[in-house]
Formats: structure tokens, sequence, C-alpha cells
């Protein structure tokens, strides 16, 4: 665990360009300057699957890329788009990503496995989100209340957020069953006990 693995490197790779190609699928909304987005699905992925230190990268690199200009986020890059309206939202996702990956890493499979991953997802993946993200909001938009803010940066979006995190739950329980999240973390020493459906890291 204390060395990076290749797999792990290639996986944080290939989730940064999931997340890129879902930050294309959104709908922007009249009274917002927040568009809905598949975004936060993907952080809630990448945590899930690839755990915090992974799940972290993916995020990062597509800041990263975000910030030297390239169009990562919805088709659009640069330091502006993150000082903009969306920017706390978007520095509030690795913080999310590490947190579910953490989370997830300690999470035993058993009948509550989705129950648990819906709930850390919803937690961590969305509601950790907004403070920082309608904070933000409030700030770069000049709105005078946080009435306004919670209106355009929050309300609206609880219900999609609630959906995309059972959804996480759903897609990860199935993965999880063929593919630990150990082989990811540990790929020389990750081992799957089919006999007592347990996770061991050696």
């Amino acid at each position: 665990m204390n060395k990076w693995s290749t797999r792990g490197l290639i996986f944080s790779a290939l989730f940064a360009g999931v997340m890129i190609a879902m930050s294309y699928i959104k709908f922007a909304l009249p009274f917002s300057a927040v568009p809905i987005t598949l975004q936060t699905l993907a952080v809630m992925l990448a945590g899930s699957i690839l755990g915090a230190r992974y799940g972290t990268l993916a995020v990062l690199i597509v800041i990263g890329l975000a910030a030297a200009g390239f169009p990562v986020l919805g088709g659009r890059g640069g330091l502006a788009v993150l000082a903009g309206p969306t920017g706390g939202y978007i520095f509030s996702w690795p913080f999310a990503a590490f947190l579910i990956g953490l989370l997830a890493q300690r999470m035993k499979q058993n009948n509550l496995t989705f129950v648990k991953l819906a709930f850390v997802n919803f937690i961590f993946g969305a509601l950790l989100v907004y403070p920082g993200g309608v904070s933000w909001l409030a700030y770069s938009t000049g709105m005078d209340s946080w009435g306004k803010a919670l209106t355009a940066g929050m309300w609206p979006f609880l219900p999609g957020d609630t959906v995309k995190a059972l959804l996480c739950a759903s897609v990860v329980s199935a993965v999880w069953k063929v593919y630990p999240i150990e082989r990811i973390l540990d790929s020389s020493h990750g081992v799957w006990l089919d006999e007592e459906k347990a996770r061991v890291i050696r």
C-alpha cells in the first residue's frame, strides 16, 4: 500500500477519462449558473472503485488538465473556469473522492453493502461538496442572501444526487463481486477469499 502500482495509475487515468466524458452530459438551469451534470457520479465511482489514493488522483488529473487549459469540464477549461461560479464544487471533488475511497477501502461486503455505499456516496459525494460549492457560488456571483445561493446551488440538485448515489452503489456492488478494490490498491498482495466472501490485504 506504500507504493503506487502501475495498475492503480492506469485506472486513475481511465477514470479521469470517464469523468471528462461524463462532464459533457449536462443540463443548464435557467435560474442558476450551475448545470446538472454527471461529474459528481464520476467522482463517486472513482472513490468507490479506486479507493482514496487513486480515486483522488483521477479527480486531480482532470482538475490539472483544466487548469492547463484543456477543455475537460464539459468542453471548457482554463483558470477562469476553475475560478468561476462552479469552482467551489470542482475543488471539493478531490476531498469527496478521498473520503469515499477511504471508507470504501474499509467497508466489508455483506448484505448491507449497497446501503452502506449509497449512504457514503450521498454524504461525502454530494452533501460534502455543497458548503464549498454554494459559498463560492454566492461570492463569485454577488448573491446577497444564503436563500438565493441555496436555491441556485443546492436544493434543485439533491434529488439527482440521491439518484447518483443509488446508481453508484448499484454499479460498485456489482463490480466488487468480480473485481474487489484490493486488486487496485495492491496488485501483488490483494487476495479474494471466495469461501468467506471477505476481502483481505496481506
